[in-house]
């Protein structure tokens, strides 16, 4: 047997009909994106060497380039061990890119260097910063337009076109030789990449009638043709015949009429006039105001044809209310990137629930070395970080995401410096840092809107006394009650501190107190104080006493956080304690899973703005609503969900393994929200089909409480044993927009997966109408 590296090396010719191959599939991919001929787009497509910074001893030349598809960055790696996988990313994992001194990383390894020749790409989620020096200032603005420009296409595109462009993409790997030939085999490859398996009988037939050239292998046209079969959508093409003429197109009053009909919208022609100039891709049928099948698909792919309301992409909610009327997104041990023992510290991780919309963020504070607080779990191996790093972290990422007030809940451990924590918050936050109450009458919370721009701390005087340091968290020991009078006498003895003073005097109007009883707030008007409770603490509150809760609620913050016994970060469910109309409800934002898809779900609404308004029954401090037991009131609006799974598309091949690499997919819809009103209908599996699976299987859902449910749409592989998870959508019942309607699928970590697509029908019945089934849609198959 030869040696690997004894093989015979390729002949040059290969070589070079190989380059020209692929420089062909890059001019295509290119053309697709709109960037032919761009000259920053050809320059990452040849290349470059350039210096990658981890610390300030390991800066080493790596070769940098964009593959053929246009989306995928390749970069070469000196480990033994390396996968594929570990050296590429993709543009669609980027978040930002930056040229200069502008990351932590450039900030403490290159400033040596130029700052016009520094390059950071910023990436989503826990992906670390990748920072390169470039060897020109040419170089480096080259890969910095070029990412740009690929990533402005990529969100302006259609996502028609991105399921294109995703099946050229898939063929072209597909296609070994790089003769841009397809043949049988690599077809029947090609298909297993798309995640859909099927009969060799079947799939040759496909190909024979695709093979107009007799010649065993598809290629140009044929395989345009052979595109064309696969991404037809039998269920688009019945429902766009039920209302398009013999010419196969849809005039503006037949469009105006099926979305009347289909997605109750009676908004009139001059709407339909909209969508058909805003989808239409046949410019001669756009000038007639006429909408092709390509068009009326591409309309049913866009945010308009969405399953969520657009209208609710934006703030549109009263912002005028107290903080207390809202709820509050909010994270628990922010600084933490995994467990609650060993993980790494991160002010990246602050960065990251920030961008995603969250207004409160937690610091556990405590003296570190040479004069410098640092943050980490206390008593536990996670590393430590510097507090003036998070707040500089902070300041540069509150405001990205959204407007409204962030809170920075301090748990102040600090012994010697609580005056460099209070040093660092007004030096580096400045004038964002509320320092003063926006009124003079404190008789009830200022509103977000007053608020607007500003960052409110929340703290407690701490215990300096010699057993101060015996819990780790002064929250968590209020659970105990001998714990509780340490803390109470030592806070006599923090008052004459001038420095721990100067500290509270930042907690306007977050200023943390132990739970008495719900009437201590009502008797003192004592709506700047706060209380923070454990999660079965709080659970226990909700069902003795919820509607005393509720008007607890409407006066004051309440701060909920998990259990100290969830040490690998695992999240409890929000939903129970919104019910009771508490604000900050604190989950671990670096941990997946269905806690944080309905988290995110719902703080989708609202313009991600993390300030979700209540329903008028939970700001109401005379409210008679109670969760547990439904009475009459205005909070009870029964309404018939009735939801049609008729289809998907291109789905990830999660869940599979290399004995089962095709997914056999099934959809469950779930619903969260009071307890009489939980409830999941699942369709059943399609076998080796994870391309464009078809359901067509309609649930009835009775829903008591529409403003405090959350709808669930799940996708999982089929197993022997259990079912694995794929993706999921979570949106508010109130958000959604009826009809057929497209959701646009999310992996574990709640980031979009490219062309992934549940295809449904929806309609909202109240219950005084007389059978759901009276409307029913229009007939797709």
């Amino acid at each position: 047997m030869q040696c690997f590296w004894g093989q015979a090396r390729r002949p040059v010719y290969k070589d070079r009909i190989l380059q020209d191959a692929s420089h062909s599939v890059a001019i295509e991919n290119a053309a697709r994106l709109g960037l032919k001929g761009d000259a920053d787009l050809e320059y990452l497509l040849t290349g470059s060497r350039m210096d990658k910074v981890k610390s300030s001893t390991w800066k080493k030349e790596r070769f940098y380039r964009l593959q053929d598809d246009c989306k995928t960055v390749w970069h070469e790696s000196s480990k033994l061990l390396k996968s594929r996988k570990s050296q590429i990313f993709s543009v669609d994992d980027i978040e930002d890119v930056t040229i200069g001194h502008q990351t932590e990383g450039m900030q403490k390894y290159a400033m040596e260097y130029p700052a016009s020749q520094c390059l950071s790409i910023i990436f989503r989620g826990d992906k670390k910063d990748l920072d390169l020096v470039a060897s020109s200032s040419e170089e480096a603005s080259h890969w910095f337009s070029g990412i740009m420009k690929i990533r402005q296409q990529l969100h302006i595109i259609s996502t028609k076109l991105k399921m294109e462009h995703w099946i050229y993409y898939c063929l072209q790997k597909a296609d070994k030789n790089k003769d841009r030939k397809i043949s049988f085999e690599e077809l029947k490859e090609f298909l297993s990449l798309v995640n859909i398996e099927i009969d060799d009988v079947y799939a040759k037939e496909i190909f024979q009638k695709c093979d107009k050239s007799n010649s065993d292998t598809l290629e140009d046209s044929e395989i345009e043709e052979f595109c064309k079969l696969l991404l037809k959508r039998e269920e688009i093409s019945d429902l766009f015949s039920n209302y398009s003429d013999n010419d196969n197109i849809i005039s503006t009053s037949q469009l105006a009429k099926f979305l009347s009909s289909e997605q109750f919208q009676n908004l009139g022609e001059e709407y339909a006039v909209s969508l058909i100039e805003k989808y239409e891709i046949n410019e001669a049928a756009k000038k007639e105001n006429l909408m092709t099948e390509d068009g009326f698909l591409v309309y049913l792919l866009s945010p308009d044809g969405d399953i969520f309301n657009p209208a609710h992409r934006r703030q549109y909610q009263d912002m005028t209310q107290p903080l207390s009327h809202y709820f509050i997104s909010s994270s628990h041990n922010t600084y933490l990137t995994e467990d609650q023992l060993t993980s790494q510290s991160s002010t990246k991780a602050y960065k990251r629930a920030l961008s995603k919309g969250c207004r409160c963020v937690e610091l556990d504070c405590w003296d570190g070395p040479n004069d410098e607080p640092v943050i980490y779990h206390g008593y536990t191996l996670t590393s430590k970080i510097l507090f003036k790093d998070v707040i500089q972290k902070i300041k540069d990422y509150a405001f990205k995401a959204s407007p409204y007030p962030v809170i920075l809940s301090l748990e102040n451990h600090c012994i010697e410096q609580q005056g460099v924590l209070a040093k660092h918050l007004k030096n580096t936050l400045g004038s964002m840092l509320l320092t003063a109450p926006v009124n003079e009458d404190i008789t009830e919370l200022p509103s977000p809107e007053e608020l607007k721009g500003k960052i409110l701390v929340k703290a407690k005087l701490q215990s300096h006394g010699k057993n101060s340091s015996q819990s780790s968290s002064s929250e968590e020991s209020s659970e105990e009650s001998e714990s509780e009078e340490k803390e109470s006498n030592n806070t006599q003895k923090s008052k004459l501190l001038p420095l721990a003073k100067e500290l509270f005097k930042l907690a306007i109007y977050c200023k943390s107190v132990r739970f008495e009883k719900f009437k201590y707030p009502l008797e003192k008007n004592a709506c700047c104080e706060m209380s923070s409770f454990p999660e079965s603490k709080a659970m226990k509150l909700a069902k003795e006493s919820a509607t005393s809760f509720i008007h607890h609620n409407t006066r004051q913050l309440s701060r909920i956080y998990p259990s100290g016994s969830r040490i690998f970060s695992s999240n409890y469910s929000p939903v129970d304690l919104w019910n009771i109309g508490c604000q900050l409800v604190s989950l671990n934002f670096q941990t997946s899973g269905k806690e944080m898809d309905l988290y995110q779900g719902k703080f989708h609404d609202n313009g991600c703005t993390g300030y979700i308004l209540k329903p008028k029954f939970l700001q109401d401090s005379n409210s008679k609503f109670n969760p547990w037991s439904l009475t009459p009131g205005e909070w009870l609006m029964p309404q018939k969900f009735v939801v049609k799974v008729i289809s998907a598309h291109q789905l990830p091949k999660e869940g599979t393994t290399v004995m089962d690499p095709i997914s056999d997919p099934l959809v469950a819809v779930e619903i969260y929200g009071v307890e009489q009103d939980c409830d999941r209908k699942q369709t059943i599996y399609i076998s080796n089909n994870g391309f464009n699976p078809v359901w067509q299987e309609t649930f009835l859902f009775d829903i008591s409480i529409p403003d405090l449910a959350l709808v669930r749409f799940v996708v999982e592989n089929h197993g022997t044993l259990s079912s694995d998870f794929v993706a999921q959508y979570t949106l508010p019942f109130t958000s959604i927009q009826t009809g057929y309607r497209h959701i646009h699928l999310l992996n574990k970590d709640g980031k979009p997966i490219p062309s992934a697509t549940l295809f449904v029908h929806t309609r909202i019945v109240d219950q005084q109408e007389s059978n759901p089934s009276d409307s029913t849609p229009s007939k797709t198959t």
